[in-house]
Protein backbone atom coordinates (compact mmCIF):
# COMPACT_ATOMS: atom_id res chain seq x y z
CA UNK A 1 0.00 0.00 0.00
CA UNK A 2 1.06 3.73 -0.68
CA UNK A 3 -0.47 7.08 -1.21
CA UNK A 4 2.02 7.65 -3.92
CA UNK A 5 -0.05 5.73 -6.58
CA UNK A 6 -3.44 8.22 -5.58
CA UNK A 7 -1.09 10.72 -5.48
CA UNK A 8 0.18 10.28 -8.80
CA UNK A 9 -3.70 10.06 -10.14
CA UNK A 10 -4.08 13.52 -8.52
CA UNK A 11 -1.12 14.87 -10.16
CA UNK A 12 -2.16 13.97 -13.71
CA UNK A 13 -5.50 14.66 -13.30
CA UNK A 14 -7.06 11.59 -13.55
CA UNK A 15 -9.87 10.91 -11.37
CA UNK A 16 -9.57 8.97 -7.95
CA UNK A 17 -12.31 6.69 -7.11
CA UNK A 18 -13.05 6.22 -3.35
CA UNK A 19 -15.87 3.26 -2.25
CA UNK A 20 -18.53 4.12 -1.10
CA UNK A 21 -21.09 3.78 2.04
CA UNK A 22 -19.35 1.29 4.24
CA UNK A 23 -22.01 1.21 7.15
CA UNK A 24 -24.52 0.49 4.94
CA UNK A 25 -23.16 -2.50 3.08
CA UNK A 26 -22.06 -3.84 6.40
CA UNK A 27 -26.06 -3.68 6.60
CA UNK A 28 -27.07 -5.39 3.25
CA UNK A 29 -24.63 -8.12 4.26
CA UNK A 30 -26.14 -8.65 7.68
CA UNK A 31 -24.25 -7.43 9.86
CA UNK A 32 -26.02 -6.10 13.14
CA UNK A 33 -26.12 -2.42 13.67
CA UNK A 34 -25.49 -1.68 17.24
CA UNK A 35 -28.10 1.10 18.99
CA UNK A 36 -25.29 3.30 20.06
CA UNK A 37 -21.92 2.71 17.81
CA UNK A 38 -23.80 1.84 14.69
CA UNK A 39 -21.18 -0.34 12.32
CA UNK A 40 -18.71 0.49 14.73
CA UNK A 41 -18.63 -2.94 16.68
CA UNK A 42 -18.43 -5.28 13.38
CA UNK A 43 -14.39 -4.97 12.99
CA UNK A 44 -14.82 -6.96 16.38
CA UNK A 45 -18.25 -9.06 16.10
CA UNK A 46 -18.56 -9.38 12.42
CA UNK A 47 -14.99 -9.06 11.08
CA UNK A 48 -15.45 -11.45 8.14
CA UNK A 49 -18.26 -9.11 7.45
CA UNK A 50 -16.15 -5.66 6.95
CA UNK A 51 -13.63 -7.85 5.20
CA UNK A 52 -16.48 -8.79 2.50
CA UNK A 53 -17.74 -5.11 2.29
CA UNK A 54 -14.39 -3.76 2.19
CA UNK A 55 -14.18 -6.56 -1.51
CA UNK A 56 -16.95 -5.79 -2.85
CA UNK A 57 -15.66 -1.85 -3.04
CA UNK A 58 -12.29 -2.88 -4.66
CA UNK A 59 -14.21 -5.39 -7.15
CA UNK A 60 -16.21 -2.64 -8.25
CA UNK A 61 -13.30 -0.10 -8.92
CA UNK A 62 -12.30 1.99 -6.01
CA UNK A 63 -9.22 3.15 -5.80
CA UNK A 64 -9.22 3.88 -1.98
CA UNK A 65 -11.24 1.77 0.92
CA UNK A 66 -12.07 3.73 3.99
CA UNK A 67 -11.48 2.10 6.98
CA UNK A 68 -14.67 1.29 9.44
CA UNK A 69 -13.89 3.15 12.27
CA UNK A 70 -16.34 6.46 11.33
CA UNK A 71 -18.08 5.83 14.41
CA UNK A 72 -14.96 4.14 16.60
CA UNK A 73 -14.33 7.50 18.31
CA UNK A 74 -12.67 7.88 21.21
CA UNK A 75 -16.08 10.04 22.28
CA UNK A 76 -18.54 7.82 21.78
CA UNK A 77 -16.83 4.79 22.42
CA UNK A 78 -16.06 6.70 26.13
CA UNK A 79 -19.70 7.74 26.27
CA UNK A 80 -20.81 4.35 25.60
CA UNK A 81 -18.73 2.58 27.82
CA UNK A 82 -16.31 1.01 25.54
CA UNK A 83 -12.92 3.00 26.91
CA UNK A 84 -10.44 0.11 27.33
CA UNK A 85 -11.40 -0.79 23.51
CA UNK A 86 -10.46 1.98 21.38
CA UNK A 87 -6.97 1.34 20.69
CA UNK A 88 -7.72 -2.53 19.94
CA UNK A 89 -11.34 -1.73 17.96
CA UNK A 90 -9.45 0.90 15.99
CA UNK A 91 -6.61 -1.29 15.26
CA UNK A 92 -8.59 -4.40 14.21
CA UNK A 93 -10.27 -1.97 11.42
CA UNK A 94 -7.29 -0.90 10.02
CA UNK A 95 -5.91 -4.46 10.01
CA UNK A 96 -9.02 -5.55 7.90
CA UNK A 97 -8.89 -3.01 5.22
CA UNK A 98 -5.09 -3.63 5.07
CA UNK A 99 -5.50 -7.43 4.72
CA UNK A 100 -7.99 -7.06 1.88
CA UNK A 101 -5.58 -4.13 -0.16
CA UNK A 102 -2.79 -6.32 0.15
CA UNK A 103 -4.74 -9.22 -1.37
CA UNK A 104 -5.41 -7.22 -4.54
CA UNK A 105 -4.32 -7.48 -7.86
CA UNK A 106 -4.53 -3.96 -7.87
CA UNK A 107 -2.78 -0.99 -5.78
CA UNK A 108 -5.17 -0.24 -3.49
CA UNK A 109 -4.90 2.68 -0.52
CA UNK A 110 -6.21 2.77 3.00
CA UNK A 111 -7.68 5.62 4.23
CA UNK A 112 -8.35 5.96 7.91
CA UNK A 113 -11.62 7.64 8.54
CA UNK A 114 -11.39 10.14 11.55
CA UNK A 115 -14.92 11.32 12.41
CA UNK A 116 -16.55 13.92 14.99
CA UNK A 117 -19.49 11.17 15.59
CA UNK A 118 -20.11 11.55 19.30
CA UNK A 119 -19.55 15.06 19.26
CA UNK A 120 -22.49 16.16 17.25
CA UNK A 121 -21.17 19.92 18.51
CA UNK A 122 -22.61 19.54 21.86
CA UNK A 123 -18.70 19.75 23.35
CA UNK A 124 -16.50 22.76 23.21
CA UNK A 125 -13.76 21.94 21.05
CA UNK A 126 -10.77 22.28 23.02
CA UNK A 127 -12.82 19.10 24.93
CA UNK A 128 -12.47 17.24 21.34
CA UNK A 129 -8.91 17.62 20.45
CA UNK A 130 -7.83 15.30 22.23
CA UNK A 131 -9.81 12.24 21.35
CA UNK A 132 -9.21 13.69 17.96
CA UNK A 133 -5.43 13.60 18.33
CA UNK A 134 -5.84 9.94 19.82
CA UNK A 135 -7.59 8.31 16.94
CA UNK A 136 -5.30 9.71 14.31
CA UNK A 137 -2.16 8.48 16.15
CA UNK A 138 -3.74 4.90 16.15
CA UNK A 139 -4.54 4.84 12.61
CA UNK A 140 -1.35 6.35 11.87
CA UNK A 141 0.48 3.84 14.11
CA UNK A 142 -1.27 0.87 12.45
CA UNK A 143 -0.35 2.09 9.16
CA UNK A 144 -3.20 3.86 7.56
CA UNK A 145 -2.20 5.81 4.00
CA UNK A 146 -3.67 8.74 4.25
CA UNK A 147 -6.35 10.18 6.78
CA UNK A 148 -9.90 11.40 5.87
CA UNK A 149 -11.42 14.00 8.59
CA UNK A 150 -14.68 13.34 7.99
CA UNK A 151 -16.59 16.49 9.42
CA UNK A 152 -20.00 15.47 8.61
CA UNK A 153 -22.56 17.19 10.24
CA UNK A 154 -20.24 19.89 12.19
CA UNK A 155 -20.23 23.62 12.31
CA UNK A 156 -16.84 25.44 11.49
CA UNK A 157 -15.42 25.10 14.99
CA UNK A 158 -15.54 21.60 15.30
CA UNK A 159 -14.28 20.99 12.15
CA UNK A 160 -11.56 24.00 12.36
CA UNK A 161 -10.50 21.73 15.93
CA UNK A 162 -10.39 18.57 14.08
CA UNK A 163 -7.91 20.43 11.20
CA UNK A 164 -5.68 21.58 13.86
CA UNK A 165 -5.74 18.44 15.60
CA UNK A 166 -4.32 17.00 12.41
CA UNK A 167 -1.49 19.04 11.62
CA UNK A 168 1.15 17.42 14.10
CA UNK A 169 0.93 14.20 11.85
CA UNK A 170 2.77 13.13 8.66
CA UNK A 171 0.20 11.96 6.80
CA UNK A 172 -1.56 13.30 3.80
CA UNK A 173 -4.82 14.50 5.03
CA UNK A 174 -8.04 14.90 3.38
CA UNK A 175 -11.23 16.95 4.96
CA UNK A 176 -14.69 15.80 4.07
CA UNK A 177 -17.77 18.27 5.05
CA UNK A 178 -21.46 18.60 4.41
CA UNK A 179 -24.00 21.18 3.08
CA UNK A 180 -27.24 21.60 3.16
CA UNK A 181 -29.84 23.64 1.10
CA UNK A 182 -32.01 26.41 3.02
CA UNK A 183 -34.75 26.59 0.69
CA UNK A 184 -35.95 30.20 2.33
CA UNK A 185 -32.49 31.67 0.98
CA UNK A 186 -31.91 29.15 -1.97
CA UNK A 187 -28.60 29.33 -0.38
CA UNK A 188 -25.63 26.43 0.32
CA UNK A 189 -24.80 25.90 3.87
CA UNK A 190 -22.51 24.17 5.62
CA UNK A 191 -24.88 21.83 7.83
CA UNK A 192 -26.92 18.73 7.76
CA UNK A 193 -29.19 17.44 5.59
CA UNK A 194 -29.14 13.55 4.73
CA UNK A 195 -32.25 13.89 2.51
CA UNK A 196 -33.70 17.47 1.08
CA UNK A 197 -37.06 15.36 1.42
CA UNK A 198 -37.08 12.92 4.63
CA UNK A 199 -34.62 14.40 6.94
CA UNK A 200 -34.26 17.75 9.22
CA UNK A 201 -31.98 20.43 8.37
CA UNK A 202 -29.52 22.22 10.47
CA UNK A 203 -27.31 25.29 9.06
CA UNK A 204 -24.51 26.77 10.25
CA UNK A 205 -22.15 29.29 7.83
CA UNK A 206 -22.58 29.96 4.60
CA UNK A 207 -21.17 27.12 2.49
CA UNK A 208 -18.78 29.99 -0.11
CA UNK A 209 -17.48 31.74 3.17
CA UNK A 210 -16.85 28.06 4.93
CA UNK A 211 -14.49 26.83 2.07
CA UNK A 212 -13.00 30.55 1.60
CA UNK A 213 -11.64 29.95 5.28
CA UNK A 214 -10.50 26.45 5.80
CA UNK A 215 -8.72 27.54 2.47
CA UNK A 216 -6.06 29.29 4.82
CA UNK A 217 -5.94 26.30 6.96
CA UNK A 218 -5.78 23.16 4.78
CA UNK A 219 -3.72 22.45 1.74
CA UNK A 220 -5.11 19.03 1.37
CA UNK A 221 -8.12 18.06 -0.86
CA UNK A 222 -11.95 18.74 0.02
CA UNK A 223 -14.67 16.63 0.09
CA UNK A 224 -18.14 17.53 -0.11
CA UNK A 225 -19.49 14.14 1.61
CA UNK A 226 -22.74 12.47 3.40
CA UNK A 227 -25.09 15.15 1.51
CA UNK A 228 -27.97 15.29 -0.61
CA UNK A 229 -27.44 14.34 -4.46
CA UNK A 230 -29.80 16.83 -5.52
CA UNK A 231 -26.96 19.44 -3.91
CA UNK A 232 -23.76 18.07 -4.97
CA UNK A 233 -23.41 19.64 -8.06
CA UNK A 234 -23.88 22.93 -6.75
CA UNK A 235 -21.39 22.35 -3.66
CA UNK A 236 -18.64 21.13 -6.07
CA UNK A 237 -19.17 24.11 -8.20
CA UNK A 238 -19.11 26.13 -4.94
CA UNK A 239 -15.66 24.28 -4.06
CA UNK A 240 -13.73 24.68 -6.75
CA UNK A 241 -14.68 27.93 -7.32
CA UNK A 242 -13.03 29.15 -4.16
CA UNK A 243 -10.27 26.11 -3.66
CA UNK A 244 -7.53 26.37 -4.93
CA UNK A 245 -6.88 22.89 -4.35
CA UNK A 246 -8.37 19.52 -5.31
CA UNK A 247 -12.30 18.73 -4.65
CA UNK A 248 -13.90 15.51 -4.59
CA UNK A 249 -17.57 14.44 -3.41
CA UNK A 250 -19.54 11.56 -1.88
CA UNK A 251 -22.73 12.21 -1.44
CA UNK A 252 -25.27 9.58 0.70
CA UNK A 253 -28.39 8.11 -0.78
CA UNK A 254 -31.53 7.93 1.82
CA UNK A 255 -31.18 8.79 5.25
CA UNK A 256 -30.10 7.90 9.23
CA UNK A 257 -32.64 6.29 11.45
CA UNK A 258 -30.93 4.99 14.60
CA UNK A 259 -29.36 2.56 13.92
CA UNK A 260 -30.20 1.87 10.78
CA UNK A 261 -29.79 3.32 7.24
CA UNK A 262 -32.81 3.65 4.80
CA UNK A 263 -33.14 3.72 1.52
CA UNK A 264 -36.15 5.54 0.36
CA UNK A 265 -35.42 7.49 -2.57
CA UNK A 266 -32.89 4.91 -4.72
CA UNK A 267 -30.75 6.07 -7.52
CA UNK A 268 -29.65 3.86 -9.95
CA UNK A 269 -26.13 3.69 -10.53
CA UNK A 270 -27.02 4.72 -14.55
CA UNK A 271 -28.19 7.59 -13.07
CA UNK A 272 -25.90 7.86 -10.43
CA UNK A 273 -23.16 7.63 -12.92
CA UNK A 274 -24.76 10.76 -14.94
CA UNK A 275 -24.83 12.92 -11.67
CA UNK A 276 -21.35 12.05 -10.97
CA UNK A 277 -20.08 12.98 -14.81
CA UNK A 278 -21.31 16.49 -13.67
CA UNK A 279 -19.30 16.67 -10.71
CA UNK A 280 -16.14 15.24 -12.70
CA UNK A 281 -17.72 18.26 -15.37
CA UNK A 282 -17.55 20.73 -12.74
CA UNK A 283 -13.70 20.04 -11.10
CA UNK A 284 -14.37 16.84 -9.09
CA UNK A 285 -11.23 14.79 -9.26
CA UNK A 286 -12.27 12.43 -6.42
CA UNK A 287 -15.54 10.50 -6.48
CA UNK A 288 -17.17 8.12 -4.32
CA UNK A 289 -20.10 7.42 -2.24
CA UNK A 290 -21.16 8.19 1.44
CA UNK A 291 -24.11 5.87 3.18
CA UNK A 292 -26.58 4.11 0.95
CA UNK A 293 -24.27 4.07 -2.14
CA UNK A 294 -23.37 0.22 -3.01
CA UNK A 295 -20.64 -1.08 -4.75
CA UNK A 296 -23.04 -1.22 -7.63
CA UNK A 297 -22.93 2.77 -7.88
CA UNK A 298 -19.19 2.18 -7.33
CA UNK A 299 -18.77 0.53 -10.86
CA UNK A 300 -20.58 2.61 -12.87
CA UNK A 301 -18.58 5.19 -11.50
CA UNK A 302 -15.37 3.02 -12.85
CA UNK A 303 -16.51 4.36 -16.82
CA UNK A 304 -15.28 7.65 -15.43
CA UNK A 305 -11.79 6.39 -15.48
CA UNK A 306 -12.29 5.43 -18.85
Amino acid sequence: MSYSNIENKLNSGDIVLLDGGMGAELENLGASMDKDLWSGRCSIDEPDIVYKAHQNFINSGADIITTNTYASTPISMKEYGYEHHIEEWNNASVNIAKSVANNSDREIAVAGSVSTYGSWDKIEPKYLKPGFIQQINILSNAGVDLIILEAMTSSTRTIESLLDSSDQFDLPVWLSISCALDRESNKLMLGYQESLNNSEAFFYDDFESTIIKFKDMHNGPILIAHSDIKVANQAVMTAKKNYGGIVGVYPNNGFFKKPNWNVIESISPKDYLEEAQQWVDNGAQIVGGCCGISPNHIKALSNLKN
